[in-house]
Formats: C-alpha cells, sequence, structure tokens
C-alpha cells in the first residue's frame, strides 16, 4: 500500500456495498480475526443497511479505505445505549491517527443520538489499541461478560 499522509485522512459514514467498500471489508476485518469468514458484497450490505448500525470509513485523500468501525446503537427500556465494534486499520496505516479519527466519530455519533455510554471491547494482546482507547477516555470495567456459541465461533 502507498505510503500516507495523515494530514490527508478523512472520515465518512459508509452508506453503499460498492466495489470500494466490499473490498475494504474483506482485506481489513481478517485482521481482526483469522476465524471470522471473509465478508462479500451481501454481508457487507446487511451490516450497512441495518438501522442500528453506522460504519465510519478512514479514507486517505486518494479515497482509499484505510480503516473502518461500526456504532452500533441500542434501545433498550433501560436507555439508549451504544458500543463501538471491528475498530480496524490497515496495517501500513497505523499510527497516523486513522484509528483516533474513527472512534471519535464515533464517539460523536453516539453522542448525537443519545447515547448514554459507549461500550467497546479489546483483546488484551491489541496493546496499541487499548492504549488508544484510554487516551480517549475509555475505562476498562470488570464485567463478567458471558458469551454462548452458538455457531462455533472462536476467536
Amino acid at each position: 500500500m502507498r505510503q500516507v499522509d495523515a494530514s490527508k485522512i478523512t472520515i465518512a459514514v459508509l452508506d453503499s456495498a460498492d466495489e470500494t467498500s466490499v473490498a475494504a471489508f474483506a482485506r481489513l476485518i481478517p485482521l481482526l480475526s483469522t476465524n471470522a469468514p471473509v465478508p462479500d458484497h451481501d454481508v457487507v450490505a446487511r451490516v450497512l443497511g441495518h438501522p442500528a448500525n453506522t460504519v465510519f470509513a478512514a479514507r486517505a485523500d486518494d479515497g482509499r479505505i484505510l480503516g473502518l468501525t461500526t456504532l452500533v446503537t441500542i434501545e433498550l427500556a433501560t436507555g439508549r445505549e451504544a458500543r463501538i465494534e471491528d475498530v480496524v486499520v490497515d496495517e501500513s496505516a497505523r499510527g497516523l491517527g486513522a484509528g483516533h479519527a474513527l472512534v471519535t466519530a464515533a464517539l460523536a455519533g453516539a453522542a448525537a443520538r443519545g447515547a448514554r455510554y459507549v461500550d467497546l471491547t479489546s483483546a488484551p494482546r491489541r496493546i496499541a489499541a487499548r492504549a488508544l482507547y484510554t487516551k480517549l477516555g475509555f475505562v476498562a470495567r470488570d464485567t463478567g461478560v458471558f458469551r454462548h456459541d452458538l455457531a462455533g465461533y472462536r476467536d
């Protein structure tokens, strides 16, 4: 991938499963999990079209998508809450501020939607990502998260 000028990274909401966005999902999502299937056009269209989701893309000045994240806003009886999911930046663009810009945009989106708080999870091995989240004001919680695996997914 070509050199990226950090000052030329912009954040935009993805709203269509066009060739560029599908290729970006297919390239970037495997960086998060080697066990997740590579997203195809139908998966990307469902993610982008889901009413709870807002997908943000970090773009270089030439239009290349360097990173993605999904803001999920959930309406519950206890109030509106939000989650930031699948924060991923191309390895060639890490350290240039794309992750910071993506998470900041997602936080602004959550605030605009009236969320009471924003959660995200990050594996302990993602040291740089966890440092970024702390810098942005996230606090690690002792949540006792439980998972029931319905589809044999392991990560």
